[in-house]
């Protein structure tokens, strides 16, 4: 069985998405600490919600940033559990041939 384009342009996405995610997240932490101009809590989520999640709940915990905020402690795994369950369903119904 061979790799389809499908698989190279899937992973290439989960890496960019991952990328970006962690960036805002640090960048957010450096822009509260320095009390200049922050990334709105809608944008950090919306980060999550296109694939970034994993990275961003890592980063989050690693530089300690919104840990006590419950929106984004809990809605970051609600997020990503949403993400699997809609990969998965699509794996299942769209037909190999077609990736």
């Amino acid at each position: 069985m061979t790799i389809g384009p499908f698989y190279y342009i899937a992973a290439a996405y989960l890496i960019i998405t991952n990328i970006i995610a962690a960036a805002v997240t640090v960048y957010d932490k450096k822009a509260a600490r320095k009390h200049k101009r922050r990334v709105p809590e809608r944008t950090l989520l919306l980060t999550a919600a296109i694939s970034g999640c994993v990275i961003m709940y890592v980063t989050m915990h690693i530089v300690r940033h919104k840990t006590k905020h419950p929106k984004f402690m809990l809605g970051i795994p609600v997020i990503f559990i949403a993400e699997c369950a809609a990969f998965y369903l699509a794996y299942c119904l769209i037909p190999y041939w077609m990736i």
